[in-house]
């Protein structure tokens, strides 16, 4: 039966250094989470113990020592070129660093332009899609013929979703993404997530150390510690963990 979701298979990572009597550091041991569509797992953990590695993986930039990733059911390490390229469409990722996910080089209009293009969006049809999502994500037309360093940290949020959306993917992995933003603005972008998430039926890997942040949004919460998994659980079974380990 096709599996309609991302699973991370048993994925280890380790990392080697010295050039004499080599020795490894494990980054990531033996994680498992299977991601839905429509739905968000959160994922928490002191800075360095993997989190970013791991979305790395499961967008194909890494490879894993051990392990497999599972994109609607393709093998994104064992499968055929095409295959993989496909499957790997199907996720993207919301970056942090706002300005520097955008060229900043390009004018807004000029990388939207670029990923209608890469999509295979028809020539005629291009301005009317770019219209269309900068709608979607809350953005005036106005907007097209600035550079990211010209408008707000949020209003850049916004453009990288948009892009995104271009992409048509179902699954998006947020990294931070609301911590370069003021308060009203994470408001904002949040909101606008959640709707999003609701009307394409997305599903989110939510990568944060923002706690209410992570309750919020999540239904389901991974704790990373030392690359492995302390906790995984439901939102409401996650705060008795926790507490707990403040003690």
């Amino acid at each position: 039966m096709l599996s309609i979701s991302v699973i991370v298979d048993h994925i280890s990572k380790s990392y080697g250094y010295g050039i004499f009597n080599k020795k490894y550091e494990c980054i990531l041991n033996d994680l498992c989470l299977k991601l839905d569509r429509g739905k968000t797992i959160g994922l928490l953990g002191p800075s360095g113990v993997g989190k970013t590695t791991l979305a790395k993986i499961m967008m194909g930039l890494e490879t894993p020592t051990s392990g497999k990733i599972f994109i609607n059911n393709i093998d994104i390490w064992d499968s055929k070129k095409e295959e993989r390229s496909k499957a790997l469409k199907k996720i993207q990722m919301l970056f942090q660093d706002t300005q520097g996910s955008l060229n900043p080089k390009k004018t807004i209009a000029k990388s939207l332009y670029e990923t209608a293009i890469l999509v295979g969006v028809k020539i005629s049809d291009i301005d009317s899609k770019i219209l269309e999502f900068l709608d979607i994500v809350g953005l005036s037309p106005d907007i097209l013929c600035r550079y990211p360093h010209q408008i707000s940290g949020g209003q850049n949020q916004r453009v990288a979703l948009a892009r995104i959306l271009l992409l048509n993917p179902e699954y998006i992995i947020l990294d931070e993404p609301t911590s370069a933003l003021d308060i009203a603005v994470q408001a904002q972008i949040i909101q606008l997530l959640r709707n999003l998430q609701i009307k394409r039926n997305l599903g989110y890997l939510l990568i944060s150390h923002n706690i209410p942040l992570i309750e919020f949004m999540a239904s389901h919460i991974i704790y990373l510690d030392k690359g492995s998994v302390v906790f995984s659980g439901s939102t409401n079974k996650f705060r008795e963990f926790y507490l707990n380990k403040e003690k």
